[in-house]
């Protein structure tokens, strides 16, 4: 069964290269205001990383060899609440590169997963950008699904720029704002409603 092969409920959607943005309802601290990048989607469930909590903590005092490649700001971002002892690249290839780089492993469209053990000097000049998470989010079979159909989420385009974004504290804002319509109104929804 292919994604989006119909509207019926019982049909899953596969939505890797999506965006999840967390509805205002949804106060999980891990989640609350959150925009992640699906990473995988499937019948075993589903992996991301969140793209707007950067860190205190800096590359360079965990892998000082990839401080220098990655994108602004060079700290480390909480990635979700699974596996925080552990860290996961996210880069965009350059484009136009002809074949994938060793360690780099293709998600969708120009992005993937990077492989922090390889040698820097076999890809950096591959690499149109990097992230890099402590942590990721991942959930079971159908629970992403019945998140979303409990209206905890919402399901939206990515753009190239998110992964990257350099003002990542603003995304939640930024990506509900061009979506238009009631999305749209939500970006401005107080962080704490009683201060509405």
């Amino acid at each position: 069964m292919t994604p989006d092969s119909g509207d019926r409920a019982d049909v899953p959607r596969w939505w890797t290269g999506q965006l999840l943005v967390a509805s205002p309802a949804l106060t999980d601290p891990h989640f609350e205001r959150a925009v992640v990048l699906v990473l995988d989607h499937d019948d075993d469930g589903a992996l991301g990383v969140v793209l707007d909590r950067p860190s205190e903590l800096a590359v360079q005092e965990v892998l000082p060899g990839w401080a220098d490649i990655v994108d602004p700001p060079p700290t480390l971002f909480a990635g979700g609440p699974v596996s925080t002892g552990s860290a996961l690249g996210v880069a965009v290839l350059v484009p136009g590169t002809a074949s994938a780089p060793l360690g780099w492993r293709r998600v969708f469209g120009d992005t993937g997963l990077l492989d922090l053990d390889t040698p820097l000097e076999v890809l950096a000049d591959a690499l149109a950008g990097l992230r890099i998470f402590a942590g990721y989010s991942g959930w079971s079979p159908g629970q992403l699904e019945a998140e979303v159909a409990e209206g905890a989420w919402f399901v939206v385009p990515a753009h190239p720029g998110d992964l990257l974004c350099a003002e990542p504290e603003q995304l939640w804002g930024r990506v509900l704002r061009r979506q238009g319509g009631r999305l749209a109104l939500l970006a401005t929804f107080p962080a704490d409603p009683l201060q509405n």
